[in-house]
């Protein structure tokens, strides 16, 4: 079997560290790694509609947004194939044969579902796009055959949902759909980043994120200010790691080369670690250093941003034949699905045979 990805992102506005960390890192190491027969990296514009359907300007907006960000952190349209979700209307077509396998009450109780219907207010009044978004994904996934699926470690239930509708429609109607496998982050602290306030999420909508394109002065100002251990007040105080915003992020950031060329008093993130929990050592030193190495690994990423932003009309061009590439792979699968379901009525030349002779028999 070809091993196939599918991974994407809704363009609901810039992408931030959070998104870097937990997918956008992975995906340049695996589409660089020559593991993969195909990868497929998709703007959800159609998913983001269901909680944005009241201003489609913004998603439309923001799809230059993730496509320069996708670009600038090193996705290459040459080996990956980025497109948009909207274009790809066999994707509606199977979303609505797949609402067939899944009950209400299954949907109600994905994880996912039900925290960020909490987290928009929605608990009063759901948009039926926005409730079957499982489906919708279970669609895109396997609309491309993916064997992979690398997502943040709060996007599990959401796959998992995807692979009982594979089974469940396999078993009805026969082996037609992969099965996906799920690809965490395998950094434990790049599963879910925290927002610079220490809450579990990042979120645009919390205000609580770094973006990939921030300048400099923005990002060492949100270090600054970021989230430590409240007891600790002095600098002999001991100090705690485990929910401390800022270790977290050295976590999935720093390297060992990042403390000789920053911090050379310390061999490694062990040792700061351990001279932290003992006390001596203060906030403010950790976090200088955890924004020379944010700069170093953003700065990059920037400045390619700000080059590409120099033709944007190459960035349609790369969307638009990125998309059509897709909506051929989805077209066969359609077809696929269509003929396990039979029906595929006009391709079906057994049943109409069959039926011109069973009535030709009558007369």
């Amino acid at each position: 079997m070809r091993k196939i990805i599918l991974t994407g992102d809704r363009p609901t506005g810039k992408l931030h560290v959070g998104h870097y960390v937990g997918s956008l890192r992975r995906r340049v190491e695996l589409q660089n790694s020559g593991e993969f027969d195909k990868i497929y990296i998709m703007i959800a514009d159609a998913q983001a509609l269901t909680d944005n359907a009241d201003n489609p300007e913004k998603v439309r907006q923001n799809i230059l947004e993730v496509a320069l960000d996708y670009l600038s952190c090193g996705l290459d349209p040459e080996k990956s194939t980025i497109f948009i979700q909207s274009q790809i209307p066999e994707l509606c077509e199977l979303s609505f044969y797949y609402m067939n396998l899944v009950t209400v009450s299954r949907l109600q109780r994905n994880p996912t579902v039900k925290s960020e219907i909490q987290m928009r207010n929605f608990e009063t009044s759901i948009p039926v796009g926005f409730f079957t978004y499982p489906i919708s994904q279970a669609a895109d996934i396997t609309a491309f055959k993916a064997t992979t699926v690398p997502v943040g470690e709060d996007q599990m239930p959401m796959i998992e949902q995807t692979q009982e509708i594979v089974h469940k429609f396999n078993t009805v109607y026969g082996e037609a759909l992969v099965q996906p496998k799920i690809m965490l982050p395998e950094n434990d602290s790049c599963r879910r980043l925290p927002g610079i306030d220490g809450k579990a999420k990042m979120s645009k909508s919390l205000g609580n994120c770094i973006y990939l394109s921030e300048e400099p002065d923005e990002i060492r100002k949100k270090i600054m200010s970021m989230y430590t251990d409240p007891d600790h007040i002095k600098i002999t105080d001991p100090g705690k790691i485990e929910g401390n915003t800022v270790f977290t992020y050295l976590d999935a950031f720093c390297r060992p080369e990042h403390f000789e060329r920053y911090l050379p008093d310390y061999a490694n993130l062990d040792e700061l670690k351990a001279h932290y929990q003992r006390g001596g050592l203060g906030d403010v030193k950790v976090k200088k250093f955890l924004n020379n190495v944010m700069q170093e690994t953003l700065e990059p990423i920037r400045n390619r941003r700000k080059e590409l932003e120099k033709d944007i009309p190459a960035i349609y061009e790369m969307l638009k034949k990125g998309s059509e590439e897709a909506e051929k792979v989805a077209a066969q699968t359609l077809a696929d699905v269509k003929a396990a379901m039979k029906i595929n009525y006009f391709d079906d030349m057994e049943l109409i045979h069959s039926q011109a002779e069973r009535y030709g028999k009558e007369k």
